[in-house]
């Protein structure tokens, strides 16, 4: 009999002969029971009545004649021999089933898996942790002491990722005239030929420099008008200097779509000193997220006519509407502004340099412009740009970004250009109808073990309990890649507009255009599914709030956070860890101030400064977060996701049998669980990005495990080691 879930492993079935031993034994047992109304002894007797033995008799004796009546002294003998038998039978009874629930627990206890997955998963858990770490005082040591660099797992998943869509693009294909797969395979071949683009020189590029007046470092550059430049790039090239704008979700329901107006975004950090004139004080009118949710100034709705008016530097209507072509703009359209006062800043900027050094502002959005183009453009250009990439991230602190080779960046190219049509090839290859059954069902797992967890929650009232679980119940799911991308004809659809040469600028440049058209008129038509923010090889999920709906791309869930013939072990700890977290983003909402007036607010947040306070316990060593509420949101979700994933993974060892382990490792299936999820973090220390939110590795595993009583009692840890603390926390 396969076992269940998502194990993959085989469970060995119990013999015919043994079955039956076990049934007749049984059969046995109970009649005797029933039958039975004190010693063992006395089982054949009625409680009531003439007993058998009289009844039969004084059958027998209306049926034989006088002579043929049994002696009396056969009754003497009968009885201990009936009790002998009786005892024969019981022994025989309590033997055999000895043996059968022997073989029973023996075949439901783990096993190790076999299967080649599992000796692979094996080989990487064996590579990055360290057996000899203490698990109950640094348990991150434990399981990835040994990850170099600035791949850590999710990292190391993406560039697996990109391999395997190199691999479908290299693949000897047959594909119809003008199809988007043709031209898919066209691009990342012509990006391949680099002979042609070194013939080409600087010929493709100084043609585009021209159509946007020239370049101030060269000797032919010419004054032109600002806005019309400015129209130019944001139109033609996808290139924002200044601010971002595009079109999204409105932030309020219904979330209808709308344009926004954003800071722009830069290779440097916002607390870094430049030396640029430009940057320098653009760069003071920027704020980060954390400083503009302190002074609740996320976005303001403003019409065009009113920003005109603030921001008078830029002629707003004239470049939204070259930009957003498919939509009729008015002075009235209303839009989103998520920093007016720095869109107010940046205009009086704009002003100062038109008046005095018009050159500035020309060479920084060409020079801008330039670094986005370098990838299409020769290895002088690209070398340029590596070298500015370098001295950026030794400015910044950042972790250095891997030189990819020319290939692998081809794919990048290819797949941001060409997603809908490769999205399915990528499904096909590495998502299989199996593996996503797989997925879906270890995420019903999951969420149904956040649903009654809800029911428990000390500090949340009962109707705020029934309202968080219809929000999760009611919550969409999507899983490997956008439905309509699996559907040829759809995809193939969107390539009509992309032209590929006669330069690979050129052809580079047809599908920024393209990619920006299809981006926009996706939010403009009837859409009745969710626009996916990601690439189904992509490594992240998340919850979109306009829609109500949690992604889990194709990419994700793969080794070695995922794989049927895993233990379930890993799956739960791994994968169902990483669902859990975006579940719990789903009712974020009800831990920010004043979101809940029904709850208990003494418990709420009396568990709050409970989870800050085990946050402050560990040694702040490879990094520290960027503070703030949000990311106090993070940590909760850690600790939250991990508490879900162990009850499910719980749950299901109850009625699922078959459990497997990793060979060799000396994990039960429960370290293993733990071991899974610390793998989700395995990171180098000193790779922690200066701008990341997140809590430094170390602490998101630490923290949620040391939350965890069943760590500390799977891993006999002892009492108040620092991984088993006396006090826990439940908020979630």
């Amino acid at each position: 009999m396969a076992g269940g879930g998502l194990s993959g492993g085989r469970q060995e079935a119990v013999t015919p002969g043994a079955q039956s031993l076990l049934c007749c034994g049984l059969l046995v047992f109970c009649k005797l029971y029933v039958l039975g109304s004190g010693g063992w002894g006395q089982v054949w007797r009625e409680p009531r009545g003439p007993s058998w033995e009289s009844r039969m008799g004084t059958l027998w004796s209306q049926e034989r004649p006088p002579e043929d009546e049994q002696p009396a002294e056969r009754s003497r003998w009968w009885a201990p021999a009936r009790r002998l038998l009786m005892a024969v039978l019981l022994l025989s009874l309590l033997l055999g089933s000895s043996v059968v629930l022997f073989y029973i627990f023996r075949s439901c206890g783990p096993r190790p898996c076999e299967m080649p997955a599992c000796s692979h998963l094996l080989k990487y858990y064996l590579a990055s942790g360290n057996s000899s770490a203490p698990p109950c005082t640094d348990f991150f040591s434990f399981a990835c002491a040994e990850a170099k660099g600035a791949n850590n797992s999710f990292q190391a998943l993406a560039e697996e990722n990109k391999s395997r869509l190199q691999k479908i693009l290299e693949a000897p294909w047959s594909w119809p005239p003008g199809s988007g797969e043709e031209k898919a395979f066209q691009f990342y071949h012509s990006c391949l030929d680099t002979e042609a683009i070194e013939a080409a020189g600087a010929s493709p590029l100084r043609q585009v420099i021209e159509e946007l007046g020239g370049w101030p470092i060269s000797s032919n550059w010419t004054s032109l008008d600002f806005n019309r430049t400015l129209r130019l790039l944001m139109s033609q090239y996808d290139h924002f200097p200044f601010f971002r704008a595009y079109l999204g979700p409105h932030p309020t329901p219904p979330h209808t779509p709308i344009i926004q107006i954003d800071q722009p975004e830069f290779d440097v950090p916002l607390k870094q000193k430049q030396e640029q004139k430009i940057y320098a004080q653009l760069f003071q009118f920027l704020r980060p997220l954390e400083q503009q949710q302190a002074q609740e100034k996320l976005f303001q709705i403003v019409t065009i006519d009113q920003l005109q008016e603030m921001a008078p530097a830029i002629d707003w209507l004239s470049c939204l509407q070259a930009t957003f072509t498919q939509m009729s703009l008015s002075p009235s359209q209303t839009i989103v502004v998520h920093d007016l006062d720095y869109v107010k800043n940046m205009s009086k900027l704009v002003e100062e340099q038109l008046s005095s050094h018009s050159d500035f502002l020309q060479s920084h959005m060409i020079f801008g412009l330039v670094g986005t183009l370098s990838p299409a453009l020769t290895s002088t250009f690209r070398e340029a740009r590596r070298l500015l990439n370098q001295k950026l991230q030794e400015l910044t602190g950042r972790p250095p970004v891997p030189a990819y080779a020319r290939p692998m960046k081809c794919v990048e190219e290819t797949g941001a250009f060409f997603e809908p049509t490769l999205a399915a090839l990528f499904v096909r290859e590495a998502f299989s109808p199996s593996t996503q059954s797989a997925a879906m069902d270890l995420f019903t797992a999951i969420k149904d073990a956040l649903v009654t967890r809800l029911r428990r929650l000390p500090w949340m009232d009962e109707e705020t309990q029934k309202k968080a679980q219809d929000r999760v119940t009611q919550l969409q799911v999507e899983m490997g890649a956008p439905g309509w991308a699996m559907t040829p004809a759809l995809a193939s659809q969107k390539y009509s507009e992309v032209h590929l040469g006669p330069s690979f600028l050129q052809s580079f440049l047809s599908g920024i255009r393209s990619r920006r058209a299809r981006i926009i008129q996706s939010f403009l038509e009837p859409f009745p599914h969710h626009r996916w923010q990601v690439s189904p090889w992509g490594v992240k999920a998340y919850y979109s709030v306009s829609d109500h709906v949690v992604v889990f791309p194709a990419g994700l869930l793969q080794p070695p956070f995922f794989h049927p013939a895993y233990p379930r072990a890993v799956n739960f700890g791994a994968a169902g860890s990483i669902m859990a977290r975006e579940l719990l983003h789903v009712l974020d909402q009800l831990l920010l101030p004043g979101n809940c007036p029904a709850c208990d607010t003494h418990a709420l947040e009396r568990e709050q400064r409970c989870l800050e306070s085990r946050s402050a316990a560990f040694p702040s060593r490879g990094g520290t977060s960027s503070g703030g509420f949000h990311s106090f949101l993070e940590s909760a979700a850690d600790v939250g996701a991990l508490a879900i994933a162990l009850q499910a993974y719980s749950k299901r060892l109850l009625w699922r049998h078959g459990e497997t382990t990793l060979p060799s490792l000396d994990l039960t299936p429960h370290q293993l669980f733990f071991r899974s999820y610390a793998q989700v973090m395995c990171r180098e220390l000193s790779t922690q990005d200066s701008q990341d939110t997140q809590s430094p590795p170390t602490l998101r595993v630490h923290g949620p495990l040391s939350n965890t009583l069943a760590f500390a009692r799977h891993f006999h840890c002892a009492h108040g080691a620092l991984l088993n603390p006396s006090r826990r926390c439940q908020l979630w």
